[in-house]
């Protein structure tokens, strides 16, 4: 086993693609959005179900790659995060194939 990190973003939809850039600019080789789908938070619930618009919808962001690519991430992740309702969190993990990631 390999270790690696794993960075998790929940973002607004809307800013989705700009963080989905950064992850590539900053040389992490994949992603995965999720949909998310209700949440609690900052003493409010929201949920996908009850809101009229999709202007609030959150998606979860997941990626694993090395120290450096998630750290070159952080920046300009932290920058969009000031600007939008959102979580990040990073941990270690450990991978089967290494080269992937």
């Amino acid at each position: 086993m390999h270790t690696r990190h794993r960075l998790e973003v929940i973002i607004e939809r809307m800013a989705a693609p700009r963080a989905c850039n950064i992850l590539e600019a900053s040389g992490l080789t994949g992603y995965t959005l999720l949909p998310a789908i209700s949440g609690f938070g900052g003493n409010t619930r929201w949920s996908r179900d009850t809101d009229m618009s999709a202007s609030s919808d959150m998606v979860v962001i997941i990626s694993l790659g090395a120290d450096a690519q998630v750290q070159a991430a952080l920046v300009d992740l932290e920058r969009l995060l000031g600007s939008h309702i959102g979580v990040l969190s990073i941990g270690e993990v450990k991978v089967l194939r290494p080269d992937r990631f």
